[in-house]
């Protein structure tokens, strides 16, 4: 099934599913608006799509969403597909949002929420009385936390990049990198869909009866300048960058000034480690979002906690090189931000539809004859299935650091090898607040900035002075990695606080940089996410970067380059280095930081390389 936002848009004008229309086929309608009692009486609003006018019962599939149930479809036509198969389509609007009622308070409440709608569900007259999740990002975030209640209507789920439904410490959310913010995409979110301000029925006027009787769609949120967001975001303070920009009122504030593993994340409505499931699942995500790594671990932590030997034996998985939710956008020749992944073409239409048709209706489709986690190697370009991540017979490997004294930029000496190198060393650069490294591409989303997702040339980046480049001699073989990456250095400041960002870059025999994985190590947060401790200038310390997971082939004749610099902005907040709390300042000091190399100290990227035959 090709699924091309042509498709979707002309699917939906066939079925009449966009704006509020009633009718949505000859042979559907849709129950506009019905308000769903929640156990302390506010109403969630969420249409129903009926698959015909008949007396019969079918599967339901739910959808909670925080984007406006009106236009919800937009995101996958595979629901709409559903209902001309004989499946209920139930989409909500979430606790405080658009139509629903109550207070909207971001991943709070939403597993007593969510088993409140199952039972409401399941106790209409068309309803079988099985239920099925689906929706990708925040959607996909609602169906993990929600199947983790064990509901006993619940059959199946397909959560699709819903990495921010689960809790790692100092991750919650995706908020934090390492201890330091992730800004762009967290900030950028909150100013495009973090509102707490709706449109109110009239006084008087029930909920349920007002928003039924709209003929046309309504504007929901008060009218945002997203420009002026953009031009205040590099204004310090940043705690008051939404407050500037006029968005309306959100939870920004309360995200930024919380402890990256402080209590406030630590109950967010994720899931956790010793969360379970009974149900089987479908786990689609992209190496180029921004939580894979989580994504592989919630599938671990559902298999290994699962309740029953079915839903252990069933836990799926789907990696793709793209974007943020962006499964439509594959082709022969796909294009990755700007790297070319070569021919990435996947049915993920086809794929949900035999998924959801096996475990609701028993159909016998050979959805279950693969391996359980199918992945896309980058770098060789094809789709490989394993059993097992990493990948069965991966062996880890190191590259060391090496220089003579002068690795900055792409024409100093940086060096990576295999060896660790004879000689110690020192490279130096300044990192300037006022002057950061900016983003170029990476594993983000949602950022509302020019700091697109994917993979780009970085030779923009590396031709910067505060940015270390350390490179390998072209490759006599090819390089087959696959799992999680770590680099692990020894470095020291003249400031109390930096940032230290590292990112590995696949090099072309063209000279074309791209960045593979990315991470960042605020120096505050380098012993422990729990318990920051400042530096002492000028005192050497070993940290270690998560690179967190992905799969590239550095090809024979390719080249491994690994950047080191303080800073990634504005996808991650500037370190003004001063140790304060960074968010509420207005001013920063320049740091003189370093890197040693050397066989007296540890400076290396780590990863698992699936072994040669």
């Amino acid at each position: 099934m090709n699924w091309s936002m042509g498709h979707v848009f002309g699917r939906l004008l066939a079925l009449g599913l966009l704006f509020g229309v009633q009718v949505i086929h000859a042979e559907a309608q849709r129950l506009k608006s019905q308000m769903v009692p929640m156990r302390d009486g506010v109403e969630l609003s969420t249409d129903i799509y009926l698959p015909a006018a008949s007396e019969a019962a079918y599967p339901t599939v739910l959808i909670r969403t925080v984007y406006n149930k009106n236009n919800t479809f937009e995101w996958n036509p595979v629901w709409a597909e559903l209902i001309e198969q004989g499946y209920v389509i139930a989409i909500q609007d979430i606790r405080g949002r658009f139509e629903s009622g109550g207070e909207y308070v971001i991943a709070e409440g939403r597993r007593e929420d969510g088993v409140d709608t199952l039972s409401w569900l399941t106790s209409q007259p068309w309803s079988n009385g099985k239920v099925a999740l689906a929706g990708c990002s925040y959607l996909g975030e609602t169906q993990v936390v929600l199947a983790a209640t064990n509901h006993p209507s619940l059959v199946t789920a397909v959560p699709m990049s819903p990495a921010s439904g689960y809790y790692e410490p100092g991750r919650a959310w995706q908020a934090f990198s390492g201890g330091a913010f992730e800004l762009g995409q967290t900030a950028g979110w909150f100013a495009g869909s973090g509102s707490k301000v709706y449109t109110q029925p009239p006084a008087g006027i029930a909920r349920g009866e007002y928003f039924q009787t709209l003929d046309e769609p309504i504007v929901m949120t008060p009218e945002v300048d997203f420009s002026r967001y953009l031009s205040e975001l590099a204004v310090l303070p940043i705690i008051d960058v939404l407050d500037r920009a006029g968005i309306p009122e959100n939870d920004f504030k309360r995200w930024r000034i919380s402890h990256p593993d402080g209590e406030y994340f630590r109950n967010l409505d994720l899931v956790s480690k010793d969360d379970s499931v009974s149900i089987p699942m479908l786990f689609m995500d992209s190496w180029y979002d921004y939580g894979a790594t989580e994504t592989l671990a919630m599938m671990a932590t559902f298999e290994r906690n699962a309740q029953t030997e079915e839903a252990k034996a069933h836990q799926f998985l789907v990696i793709g090189p793209g974007t943020h939710c962006n499964y439509d956008d594959t082709s022969t020749n796909t294009v990755v931000g700007e790297r070319n992944v070569g021919d990435a073409q996947f049915d993920y239409a086809q794929l949900q539809l035999d998924w959801y048709n096996f475990w609701m209706k028993g159909e016998r489709n050979g959805v279950l004859d693969r391996p359980k986690i199918h992945y896309y190697q980058m770098g060789s370009n094809e789709w490989r299935s394993t059993n097992q991540w990493p990948p069965e017979g991966s062996e880890s490997q190191r590259w060391y650091l090496a220089s003579f004294g002068a690795a900055n930029s792409l024409t100093g000496d940086g060096s990576l090898r295999t060896t660790p190198p004879e000689h110690s060393v020192v490279d130096e650069f300044s990192y300037d607040p006022n002057n950061p490294v900016p983003s170029l591409g990476g594993h983000t989303c949602c950022t509302g900035t020019d700091t697109e997702a994917g993979g780009y040339d970085q030779r923009p980046i590396e031709q910067r002075q505060d940015v270390l480049v350390y490179t390998s001699d072209p490759l006599t073989d090819d390089v087959e990695m696959a799992g999680r990456i770590r680099a692990v250095l020894t470095v020291e400041s003249s400031a109390v606080d930096t940032d230290f960002s590292v990112k590995l870059v696949d090099v072309y025999p063209s000279g074309e940089a791209f960045n593979v994985q990315e991470g960042m190590r605020r120096m505050r947060y380098r012993d422990s996410l729990s318990e920051a401790t400042l530096m002492v200038p000028g005192q050497q310390y070993q940290i270690e970067v998560d690179l967190h997971t992905t799969a590239n082939t550095f090809l024979r004749g390719h080249r491994i380059r690994l950047e080191v610099s303080s800073s990634n902005y504005p996808r991650i907040e500037r370190n003004l280095n001063t140790g304060g709390n960074n968010y509420d300042e207005l001013t920063g000091v320049i740091a003189m930081n370093r890197v040693h190399t050397g066989p007296e100290v540890e400076a290396y990227v780590e990863f698992p390389v699936l072994a040669r035959p």
